[in-house]
Order: structure tokens, then C-alpha cells, then sequence
């Protein structure tokens, strides 16, 4: 009875006991909630070089120590196949938390339903940064019929870097600023310009084929190649039009030299570093480079117009954050996302590194307050006034197409008119069949 007795006594002691070590065993380890530990854990994936990651991790670091109890790893993808991965990834569920999304394929990230909307949170008490302070201009296809999927992690507005030392050698009289100034600084004045380099044996410009420096010409031009509903109206925009003809024609005269036509590993930062182009476009990611060449002397000047304003809207480089559906941890995913592009956020991530503009208000100082170059603050004006594309970027493959169509005409194999023809052609057919699927 005894013996009895003491084993009826032991074994629910036993199993309380194995209870407590289960629970405590459950808890140390990562469970589907994505807790471990105590702690929230949260994945974020993103393009970039080891600098850029450095960069990026910054912002983490500044995030868990005002918030400890969550754990942030950061998941570098390499860039070439990075949207393949994505998708791939949203597909079946396996997306990181918040991830990078590139401004080109945003709207293909939308339409698979597994973004979440950000309009609510962001505007929320949880929120550290508020809609209204990023510029209007950078949502472009990440704001779908007023809802938010991804908010600007910075920017980058594209403007014209000049070599003032080669301008000065090659005749050039006045500088790109001195005809700014005088409201002089248009596309007969660039042509002008880069006409005296090329005698003087030197490139003009280095002509790039890419959205950004296309829609900055046509947009200084007072062109435009979609109207509001985003159809293809090329053909009957003539400032569109002028500004192929115009391009076109610096081909042919070889005020431009086509970065697609130089030799392998000789790109337009190069000759512009080595003295041999006077000028480039680019957004501020030159900067830290160019900077560190004790022998170049160069600045930043806006697009040349030819509208009779001194400035016209440019095109803005950027890429966003975003969250997926089916994280474990939203709610604090989004507050991260929040953190990330916040004033707080983007200091830690800008400050220091100089190779983009804040997308939101309130740190502009970062660029103002720059010694190298001089007039940072056209940075800050581009941004304020240039746009995101938001009508050529949610047709899926239609950047890459229309690139493989401007290709011939800057290597000058192929007019404007044909090429205005080919592009409008090959953009109404992409974009009615997108609009039938």
C-alpha cells in the first residue's frame, strides 16, 4: 500500500515537470508565429554590392535597438535574378517578410495579390513616417487607386554631371551654371557645348539607354510618350517626337557617344573620371566615386529644357519596400517597413554614404549640406519636381522592349521616324495585351 501510494503521488509530479521542460523547449526554438526566444523574428531580402548591404544593415541595427524584442536578418539576392526569385517566392508563400521591389516590376508585384496594403498602418499611430512627407512624385506604380504596396526607400533623381576642367580646355566659355542662370541653359546650348568637345577631340555626352534619361528628355521638351490612362501617343505628341529627332541628330553628329557602343568594362563613369566626356547623367550614385578624384572638378546642373522654362520635370529613379501577405509577424513587418523609410531610417542608411537622396522630408540637410559638389541642392529641386514613371513601368517587359528599340538608333543604324514608329507600335500591342489578360 505503501509503495502504492507513493507512485500515485510521483507521477503527476512527473508530468508537470515534463510539461514546464516541453514548454520551455517549445519556446527557445522558432515556431510557425516566427517568435523565438521572445523575440519577433522578421526576414527582409534585398538586392545590393557588400557596401550596399553594409548600408542597408544600418537601418536594422538602429531598428532593434529601440525595439529589442525584435530580431531583423537581412537576406542578400544577388540582382540578376532577383525578380525571378520573388515572384517565385510570393507565389508559394516563402516570401521574406519585407523585401526590396524594383519601381519596374512593381505593378506585376501587385497584381499577384500578395503584397499588403500600407495606406491604413502608414497613416496609423504605429507608424513612424506618414504618407505626406515622401514627395508625390516617387509613388508611381506603387500607389494603385489610392492604396499603397511599397513605399520609396530613397532616391534618385536624374540630372547632368559636367567636367568643368575639360569644358575650360575645350573653349567652352561659360559654364552649364552661368547659362543657368541666365536662363540660357536649353538644347541648342547643350549641343553647342558638346559640339566644341567633340573638335576638341573629346565626347560630348555619354547617351544612355534607359527609361530615366529618355523620359528627361522628352519631359524637358514639354513631350510626353502615355497620357493619363497610360496609352502610347508617341505618334501624335510632337514634342515627343522633336526630342528622337533631336537625339537623333547628336547621334549623327556625334555630340553623343552611346555607352552601348563603348568597349567592354569602358562605361560613362569611367571617361567621365579619366577626363574624356564632359558630360554624364546619372543620379547622385556617382558621387562618392567622383567625389574621391582629387583631380576632377565637376558639378551638377539640371536637364537642358527647350520650353523656355529653366526647368522641367525629370525622371526619378527608385525602388521600394514592401510586405508580404503571408507573414507570420504583419503588423510588426510593417512597422519595420515604416522605421526603414522614416526620417530615422533613411539617416542612418544616408548619412555618410552619399549615393542617393532621401525620399522623405525633414533630412535634406544630407545633400544641402554636401562640400562635394556645389550645387547638391538641384538634388533636392529634381526631386520635388521630377516623376517616377508610372505608365511604361506596369506594362511587364515593355522597358525592356522599347530599350531593344532605341538600341538601334543610338548605335545610329536606324532614324528617329523609324524608330517613333517601332516603339509606338510594339507599345500598343504590349499594352492591349496586358489589358486583355
Amino acid at each position: 500500500m505503501k509503495k502504492k501510494w507513493s507512485l500515485i503521488k510521483v507521477i503527476p509530479m512527473l508530468l508537470v515537470l515534463l510539461l514546464i521542460i516541453s514548454g520551455c523547449s517549445s519556446g527557445a526554438s522558432k515556431g510557425s508565429d516566427g517568435k523565438s526566444g521572445g523575440k519577433v523574428k522578421l526576414t527582409m531580402s534585398a538586392w545590393g554590392n557588400p557596401a550596399e548591404i553594409k548600408v542597408y544593415q544600418k537601418a536594422i541595427d538602429e531598428y532593434q535597438k529601440e525595439n529589442p524584442n525584435v530580431e531583423v536578418k537581412l537576406l542578400p539576392v544577388p540582382g540578376d535574378n532577383y525578380e525571378q526569385k520573388l515572384m517565385t517566392q510570393l507565389s508559394g508563400g516563402q516570401a521574406s517578410d519585407v523585401f526590396y521591389a524594383g519601381s519596374e516590376y512593381i505593378s506585376k508585384l501587385i497584381s499577384t495579390g500578395k503584397l499588403a496594403e500600407l495606406s491604413e498602418f502608414l497613416e496609423g499611430p504605429d507608424s513612424y513616417v506618414k504618407p505626406d512627407e515622401f514627395a508625390e512624385g516617387l509613388w508611381g506604380a506603387a500607389k494603385k487607386d489610392d492604396e499603397i504596396y511599397g513605399v520609396a526607400v530613397d532616391n534618385n533623381p536624374f540630372l547632368m554631371y559636367y567636367n568643368k576642367k575639360l569644358l575650360k580646355e575645350a573653349g567652352v566659355e561659360k559654364t552649364p551654371q552661368e547659362y543657368f542662370d541666365e536662363g540660357q541653359w536649353n538644347w541648342d546650348t547643350f549641343a553647342e557645348m558638346t559640339g566644341k568637345l567633340n573638335a576638341a577631340g573629346k565626347r560630348g555626352f555619354v547617351a544612355e539607354n534607359n527609361s530615366g534619361h529618355l523620359f528627361s528628355w522628352i519631359w524637358s521638351n514639354g513631350g510626353e510618350m502615355y497620357d493619363e490612362e497610360g496609352n502610347i501617343i508617341l505618334e501624335e505628341n510632337e514634342k515627343a517626337k522633336e526630342t528622337f529627332e533631336y537625339l537623333a541628330k547628336l547621334v549623327k553628329d556625334k555630340n553623343v557617344t552611346y555607352a552601348g557602343s563603348l568597349p567592354k568594362g569602358q562605361g560613362a563613369d569611367a571617361m567621365f573620371m579619366s577626363n574624356q566626356v564632359g558630360f554624364v547623367a546619372a543620379g547622385r550614385w556617382l558621387t562618392p566615386m567622383f567625389s574621391e578624384n582629387k583631380s576632377l572638378e565637376f558639378d551638377y546642373i539640371p536637364w537642358p529644357t527647350n520650353t523656355g522654362e529653366k526647368t522641367e520635370p525629370g525622371a526619378i529613379a527608385t525602388a521600394y519596400i514592401a510586405t508580404s501577405v503571408d507573414s507570420k509577424n504583419l503588423e510588426e513587418a510593417k512597422k519595420f517597413l515604416s522605421f526603414y523609410t522614416s526620417t530615422v531610417g533613411q539617416e542612418a542608411r544616408l548619412t555618410g554614404n552619399g549615393n542617393a537622396v532621401p525620399s522623405v522630408s525633414g533630412i535634406d540637410e544630407i545633400i544641402t549640406d554636401a562640400e562635394i559638389p556645389e550645387h547638391a541642392s538641384y538634388l533636392i529641386d529634381a526631386r520635388e519636381s521630377g516623376f517616377v514613371d508610372d505608365k511604361q513601368s506596369v506594362i511587364p517587359g515593355l522597358d525592356k522592349e522599347i530599350s531593344d528599340i532605341m538600341d538601334l538608333m543610338y548605335l545610329g543604324k536606324q532614324d528617329a521616324p523609324k524608330t517613333i514608329e517601332a516603339v509606338s507600335k510594339k507599345a500598343k500591342d504590349m499594352i492591349e495585351d496586358y489589358r486583355q489578360q
